[in-house]
């Protein structure tokens, strides 16, 4: 029988650090062996298991992101852009899988990634819901068929007061899936905004409205709007855990695959 994977959570005290912690003591086949914040955390020294709410783990919580990278096989990283890249550099070295679950990186980050990708297996999703992987799958394909003469293609989404980066990753994503769809660049129909006397709507343009409030987990939809018509597929999060257990399910997929940069869609076996 193999051994459990050896699982190391960076940014483990944030919301869904705390969320991976506990689903991967409940997992089989992982097993919580290490765990960092970043220098001065006020959690630095505690035990990961305490702070996730659970009993003791025996696993202290490190400030050196690479020492606790170089004793794990897989990485977990719900953290930020800026920290995100750097774990990337260091479980490269180490040889450790990672599974990324931080949105936002810019076209240079995503770079940095990519050259991890070619030493060890990376899965980066920007959402990692198995609902939310089948919403791309269905955004492109449904795309396709509603085509831009006679339906227009917006996305909304909306999540809780202190999320830091607009559109979300996976409105992001939801975009690139309609413009795949359409066989078109996202960016060559990206309208993130519409403030005042804009004229009329662009034939083919896909718009974001961003809203923010409360604690909402996480909603998204794609509206194909016609004459006549309208063709709305959503996806509503009720709890950060569907987000932990894709999170789960893509670190023990990462045994045994070779290096590579991979999506949700491979781990659920969808065809990319």
């Amino acid at each position: 029988m193999a051994e459990d994977l050896k699982v190391g959570v960076v940014g483990c005290t944030g919301r869904m650090g705390q969320m991976v912690v506990t689903l991967v003591t409940e997992a089989e086949g992982c097993t919580i062996a290490g765990a960092s914040e970043y220098p001065g955390h006020p959690m630095v020294g505690r035990d990961a298991g305490e702070v996730a709410g659970l009993d003791r783990l025996g696993v202290e919580i490190l400030a050196d992101a690479a020492q606790m990278i170089a004793t794990v096989d897989v990485v977990v990283d719900f953290t930020i852009p800026e920290a995100c890249v750097e774990h990337a550099r260091l479980a490269a070295q180490a040889g450790a899988a990672m599974v990324i679950g931080t949105t936002g990186l810019d076209k240079e980050q995503t770079a940095i990634l990519d050259a991890a990708a070619r030493h060890v297996p990376v899965v980066w999703a920007p959402n990692m819901s198995v609902g939310v992987t089948l919403l791309l799958a269905l955004s492109e394909q449904v795309a396709g068929l509603l085509g831009p003469d006679d339906y227009d293609a917006e996305i909304v989404e909306m999540h809780h007061r202190h999320k830091i980066d607009a559109p979300s990753g996976t409105a992001l994503g939801l975009g690139r899936a309609v413009a795949a769809g359409r066989g078109v660049a996202l960016e060559d129909v990206y309208k993130a905004a519409r403030d005042g006397h804009t004229g009329a709507r662009p034939r083919g343009e896909i718009g974001f409205a961003v809203l923010r409030g409360g604690d909402v987990v996480g909603d998204h939809s794609v509206i194909f709007a016609g004459e006549g018509e309208q063709v709305v597929l959503t996806h509503k999060a009720g709890s950060r855990r569907v987000f932990g257990a894709g999170a789960v399910r893509a670190l023990l997929w990462t045994r045994g695959q070779p290096a590579g940069m991979y999506s949700m869609k491979n781990v659920l076996g969808f065809s990319d």
